[in-house]
């Protein structure tokens, strides 16, 4: 096994029964996010790495430390996608989207890339789920988007969780409170870790989301965000709040909540939640609005909201072992001698366009083993095929929990499907 090759460092493989949980994630988000109007997208994994530079900012960590950029047979510069907003945006405007329905709503699912620390639910290659919306510059757009979040989690049964928003302004509140900030923080250059050293000069706001012990102590008393508002974007952010009340989600204003790329305009939140096992970092969805994205990305000016949610952090905070997620066997075939392996592979084939799941043994192994596979496998029922049951037409349907055998005719592929189904 020395010259086995392994996965790259931070990029996982998901193995059954792990895989059922993920599956479950995914069915419960795909069936809520379509009762509120989200259709499926898919963008590709490759982009072009202006995509990002542009969307998502130069200045941001994203940019500067973590892409995966390579250059192509043609010389082009393209990037594993580290975040799919930049990409959806890309999309609706590339397609025109705006000129065929004034309101767009889309969700995605896929891997994103980013080389990065890898930490507890946070890996190079990691898998998102998000929604964005397209059209809509309303403060209940933003609201409706957090209670379905606060809803998802609810319904997948993850506890202690915290709804954490705030508005980051746009226009001209940016400006005015970048300039008090600067003014609290230069004096206290010194006890700024190196990266908030250098996001002085780039994107102080940034600054108030550090985790550094020494950055969290140094914008202790900061000036807040929200007093720099202007009208417009102060009457939005109550709106938002008078919604969310509305729908009966609590939260609470976090004022050094600013979030990591650019783009943000207005309304933004994280949900964070103690349940689980994810240490410090407890935010398991982020998002926010960003009116000006569209048109950075050469589109009309459009407002636009959305999020995303890390998959791995979710699963995390998910209450219930994941073998409790995988699909059951309701039948299980055991044969003995070849003649049964092909009768068994036929009723078996059978019995699973009737709506059965079953699992069938086509390996020459003793019957005791094969129920005892049966048993392992959690099977419902097991049924035995060999010479004796070929001659008779006729087998015993076993129930594994308690033992009751039902006698059944092996022509009668309704009546066992029904005999599985009713017990």
């Amino acid at each position: 096994m020395s010259d086995a090759i392994q996965s790259v460092k931070g990029m996982n493989d998901v193995l059954p029964p792990d895989s059922a949980k993920w599956r479950h994630l995914e069915a419960t988000c795909a069936a809520l996010f379509g009762r509120f109007g989200y259709a499926e997208v898919r963008p590709p994994v490759v982009e072009s790495t202006a995509l990002f530079a542009r969307g998502v900012g130069e200045a941001t960590d994203i940019v500067e430390k973590e892409m995966y950029t390579f250059k192509d047979r043609a010389d082009r510069s393209l990037t594993l996608r580290p975040e799919l907003t930049a990409g959806c945006v890309r999309a609706y405007v590339q397609h025109q989207l705006h000129t065929k329905e004034p309101v767009t709503r889309w969700w995605y699912l896929g891997p994103m890339f980013r080389y990065e620390r890898a930490q507890t639910g946070r890996y190079r290659s990691f898998w998102q789920i998000g929604c964005e919306v397209y059209g809509v510059a309303e403060p209940t757009i933003d609201a409706e988007q957090i209670a379905m979040l606060d809803a998802l989690y609810r319904q997948l049964g993850v506890a202690e969780l915290t709804v954490k928003i705030n508005s980051v302004g746009s226009g001209d509140d940016r400006p005015r409170y970048r300039a008090a900030l600067l003014e609290f923080l230069e004096p206290k250059r010194e006890l700024l870790c190196g990266d908030c050293q250098r996001r002085l000069t780039v994107n102080p706001l940034r600054i108030l989301d550090c985790k550094v012990p020494s950055c969290k102590a140094a914008v202790a008393g900061a000036p807040k965000l929200t007093a720099y508002l202007g009208d417009a974007s102060r009457a939005h952010f109550a709106g938002v709040q008078d919604t969310l009340a509305a729908l009966g989600v609590a939260f609470e204003v976090d004022d050094n909540l600013v979030r990591g790329l650019d783009y943000y305009t207005g309304t933004v939140f994280e949900i964070v939640s103690a349940a689980g096992k994810l240490g410090a970092q407890s935010t398991i969805v982020a998002g926010g609005r960003y009116d000006g994205l569209v048109e950075s990305l050469g589109g009309p000016a459009t407002p636009a909201m959305g999020f995303a949610l890390g998959v791995e952090r979710a699963l995390l905070c998910m209450p219930g072992d994941a073998a409790s997620f995988a699909p059951s066997v309701e039948l299980f075939l055991a044969t003995r001698g070849a003649p049964s392996r092909v009768r068994a592979t036929a009723l078996a084939a059978q019995l699973r366009a009737a709506g059965v799941t079953v699992e069938l043994e086509h390996r020459d192994v003793k019957m005791k083993a094969q129920f005892a596979r049966a048993d392992k496998l959690g099977a419902r029922f097991a049924l035995g095929l060999g010479d004796e049951e070929l001659a008779s037409g006729k087998a015993t349907l076993k129930e594994m929990a308690t033992r009751a055998e039902t006698p059944v005719d092996l022509a009668d592929v309704a009546g066992i499907a029904a005999a599985v189904a009713q017990r």
